[in-house]
């Protein structure tokens, strides 16, 4: 089976790549379709972008599609940026922009108030087959940025049981423990029950 994956951030791609590698398809992803038009995430909630990311692409590419979407909710900022996460400080908002934003909004919030999650959902579509899964961590949000690895939040967010932010934490461990690689791997053990029982 060939499953498209709808999205074009390479960080992404890589990760969700070896979280499925072992899994029976072939994953080709946006710049294999590169006439398909960018989806708009305008639903309400990670889960409709998900599906939404899920459902276009499906319908461009005839094939069976997996999409997420991923945000970090903010306790303080009650549950901000969430959806917005990847274009807090705007549309066209590098990651480090969007640090500095939150950071800023965060600035006289006190240590024990700092706490926030990642939450991913990932949606596959086939027809008129849905399903979607969840993934959470949680954490809480630092002063300062710490560590060089991961993408995104992850050098703000602080993971408690390791003492270390997603940015100081091996790639392949961060597969195992966040919020992406928790509900990638629910995803992983769905499909593997589809292929063997051939449900839809």
């Amino acid at each position: 089976m060939t499953i498209v994956l709808a999205t074009k951030n390479e960080d992404k791609i890589r990760e969700i790549k070896e979280i499925l590698s072992d899994l029976p398809v072939e994953l080709k992803t946006m710049a294999d379709f590169p006439e398909m038009p960018d989806v708009e995430e305008t639903g309400a909630t990670l889960k409709e972008n998900a599906l939404k990311k899920a459902m276009e692409f499906h319908k461009f590419t005839g094939l069976p599609a997996l999409a997420d979407d991923t945000g970090l909710e903010v306790d303080a900022l009650s549950g901000a940026p969430g959806v917005y996460s990847s274009r807090f400080a705007g549309e066209d908002a590098s990651y480090a922009d969007n640090r500095k934003k939150l950071l800023e909004e965060l600035k006289d919030v006190p240590e024990d108030s700092r706490t926030a999650q990642f939450r991913c959902v990932v949606a596959f579509v086939e027809g008129s087959y849905e399903i979607t899964t969840e993934g959470i961590v949680r954490g809480k949000i630092l002063r300062a940025e710490q560590g060089d690895r991961g993408f995104g939040y992850d050098p703000v967010f602080w993971v408690p049981e390791f003492k270390k932010t997603f940015a100081e934490i091996d790639p392949e461990k961060k597969n195992l423990i966040s919020h992406r690689g928790i509900a990638f791997r629910k995803m992983k053990a769905k499909l593997e029950a589809i292929f063997k029982e051939k449900m839809y």
